[in-house]
């Protein structure tokens, strides 16, 4: 055990031991972004909101219920410059949870990237590097 702080990315700080090491292979990063998604196979499209991300995934809030397994399109919105620009993934739901919203009900879900565009990916990596 070296007993080394290490910085998380959520903030804070943790102690280096085998019982407390960070196990995602990304790091995380606060972001608060409008999404568009629609379930695979389906017409219907539906908003939500990322509370964070990495290059590996999202963490969205949305009055819609996803089971785990489903596959989605997503678009990213985002502001570049005085444009609204986008990026685009697919991404499948990992695990799900009830989350109200200011007195709302509510849903929490991860989502991983199965499918994104190296163009789209480094859209993605350069909004993270602002939010760090």
């Amino acid at each position: 055990m070296s007993g080394r702080i290490i910085k998380h990315a959520l903030g804070g700080s943790m102690e280096d031991s085998n019982l407390t090491r960070e196990k995602r292979r990304c790091p995380r990063f606060h972001l608060s972004l409008p999404i568009e998604f629609r379930v695979i196979n389906d017409k219907y499209f539906h908003g939500a909101m990322i509370v964070n991300a990495s290059e590996t995934g999202l963490l969205v809030q949305s009055p819609k219920n996803l089971p785990i397994g489903t596959k989605l399109n997503i678009a990213v919105l985002f502001s570049k410059g005085f444009e609204l620009a986008n990026f685009e993934v697919v991404a499948e739901v990992v695990w799900a949870k009830t989350h109200p919203n200011e007195g709302k009900e509510g849903y929490q879900f991860g989502l991983r990237f199965v499918h994104i565009l190296e163009e789209d990916r480094q859209k993605l990596k350069n909004l993270l590097g602002e939010a760090y």
